[in-house]
């Protein structure tokens, strides 16, 4: 009898600890925290590495998610669908950057704000973008010694 006991409570602790790793991982993910916020969407000509789910960060801190990817059929253009902090009203000269966690990282989008008075409407664009640089294009430029792309040759 004494033995079932045992059993009963060091499975109740394993349940109990369980749980509460559930629900810490839920907060670390920010499940059940809603849609408090707002959405802006961006294009690039290259979003290489951003995924859906990727971060969206303002100083290296997240402030929201990249909501949804497509391409836009006429530009060729991949466009982005950020998902912001309520708080975070960007100026709009802000510039969106799709940058790198390092070699092996991966991709987000960093949010560099402007000195514009005026702030970008919930549910507007962000017009000025950089687009990811490839890392494979920087390795070939560094072994063939290219310099540019223009195609232009430079004066003897």
């Amino acid at each position: 009898m004494t033995e079932n006991r045992a059993d009963a409570i060091l499975g109740a602790l394993v349940l109990a600890a369980a749980v509460g790793f559930l629900v810490y991982a839920g907060q670390i993910a920010g499940v059940g925290q809603g849609r408090a916020g707002y959405d802006l969407t961006a294009s690039f000509r290259s979003a290489e590495g951003v995924r859906v789910g990727s971060d969206v960060r303002l100083g290296g801190v997240k402030v929201g998610t990249v909501a949804d990817m497509r391409l836009d059929a006429e530009s060729f253009e991949a466009e982005l669908r950020l998902a912001l902090r309520a708080d975070m009203l960007l100026p709009e000269d802000t510039l969106a950057v799709v940058a790198s966690e390092g070699l092996l990282g991966g991709a987000y989008i960093e949010l560099l704000p402007g000195g514009s008075p005026f702030d970008i409407e919930p549910g507007g664009r962000i017009e000025q973008t950089q687009s990811a640089v490839s890392l494979v294009t920087l390795l070939l430029r560094a072994v063939t010694g290219g310099g540019d792309d223009t195609g232009a040759e430079a004066a003897p």
